[in-house]
């Protein structure tokens, strides 16, 4: 593993590079052998800046969520990473471009969370005992580092993601709430449309079976480091669409059906 010293260098790195919008080399250039744990150590300790400079926590965020996804990447279990605050915004707010250096989008499924979740043990049936309602939301991804090294041509690993708080850099959320037994949420589909066009469609149940499972798996994954989820957290449960790169200008629209719709549009 990292040494404590290598994790803090390198979460300094992340926040330096985040702060400048310039993009830093994939660590595991330098450190081939990180391991998924080193780079939730990196996380956590990105994180801890974050905080110290006044962020505040508001959810999480769980990606790498279908098996296609997971093959590609050599993984057999999803990623996931932290909401702050200042990443949410409203339905049909104009976000600036500029905030981003090469973002993407993904449509999602956002839980809102009324009860505390703690692993280990959580089940798909506590995670909707603990939910007050789910929403269509939008997720923004964005890189800290090359995605391919400019050097070798290799692309990055899911160690790099991960410690790059799972790729994610802001939200939208909109829709109407929808309580978690009034509706098959493995059956809820959206259209993604780019300046009025289509550009991806998706099946909720795309997300692990069930996009509750990975509200589940995150309960879990954090409880070895005396972490859960908050009552009042929003926890985005995956992409059932593939990442769409953004243009400056462009309007995005996911149209959920009888479940509403979400937009933005990068000025």
């Amino acid at each position: 593993m990292l040494d404590a010293a290598t994790i803090e260098r390198l979460a300094a790195r992340l926040d330096e590079a985040e702060r400048t919008k310039a993009l830093i080399p994939m660590f595991s250039k330098e450190y081939p052998d990180f391991s998924i744990e080193d780079a939730y150590a990196i996380q956590r300790a990105w994180t801890k800046l974050q905080l110290g400079r006044g962020r505040v926590i508001r959810g999480h965020k769980i990606g790498l969520t279908s098996k296609a996804m997971q093959n590609a990447v050599g993984i057999n279990e999803p990623d996931y990473g932290v909401l702050f605050a200042d990443m949410f915004y409203a339905d049909a707010t104009p976000i600036p471009f500029d905030r981003f250096h090469a973002p993407r989008i993904e449509v999602e499924l956002a839980f809102v969370l009324k009860a505390p979740l703690r692993g280990p043990d959580c089940t798909i049936f506590d995670v909707l005992n603990a939910t007050d309602y789910v929403t269509p939301a939008l997720e923004i991804l964005e890189t800290r580092m090359h995605r391919v090294d400019p050097e070798t041509g290799k692309t990055r690993k899911v160690m790099d993601t991960i410690s790059d708080n799972a790729a994610n850099a802001a939200l939208v959320l909109g829709g109407r709430p929808i309580r978690p037994m009034d509706a098959d949420l493995r059956w809820i589909g959206a259209l993604l449309f780019r300046n009025g066009e289509v550009e991806e469609t998706g099946l909720a149940a795309g997300v692990l079976n069930h996009p509750a499972n990975g509200i589940a798996w995150l309960a879990n994954r954090l409880a070895p480091h005396d972490e859960h989820l908050a009552a009042g957290e929003v926890v985005l449960a995956g992409s059932f669409t593939r990442p769409v790169d953004i243009r400056r200008g462009d309007t995005f629209h996911a149209d959920y059906g009888a479940f509403g719709s979400v937009s933005c549009q990068f000025v």
